[in-house]
């Protein structure tokens, strides 16, 4: 099990630090919810965590089998929704691959991508919505 701390530094600020490696990051309280908007908000941390999920997987799958895929890169687009409470209702998630794919091998890595567990947590709540450019 990891374990994570996050101290409060107020102003709507947090400072997170992952045990393991002593890393951390700050998040700031968006704009649109009283905060600053200098930083990730927890919100936008979930898009960053499914879109590093789904490239770290596809990666594991190329390195598997001996593709390159250095250069891919996601973009994660968020939707708030205000009811019944404030949530993630949507996000958006598309991804560019460069290099040449088979449709065999674009079959395998997208596959690899929607196995992600960080989308499998997500629930019912949150719409997720990805679209692959191959190529790009």
């Amino acid at each position: 099990m990891v374990q994570s701390k996050i101290r409060y530094q107020g102003q709507l600020r947090t400072q997170a630090t992952h045990g393991p490696s002593g890393s951390s990051i700050i998040t700031d309280a968006p704009l649109d919810n009283r905060g600053k908007g200098q930083a990730f908000s927890p919100t936008d941390l979930v898009g960053v965590a499914l879109g590093s999920c789904v490239l770290t997987l596809m990666g594991i799958t190329a390195q598997d089998n001996g593709w390159e895929m250095d250069g891919a890169e996601v973009a994660v687009s968020k939707k708030m929704k205000a009811e019944p409470m404030r949530h993630i209702a949507r996000l958006d998630v598309a991804l560019s691959i460069p290099g040449e794919w088979s449709s065999g091998q674009r079959e395998t890595l997208e596959a690899s991508a929607r196995g992600c567990p960080v989308m499998a947590s997500l629930g019912d709540r949150v719409q997720v919505q990805m679209s692959f450019a191959w190529g790009a």
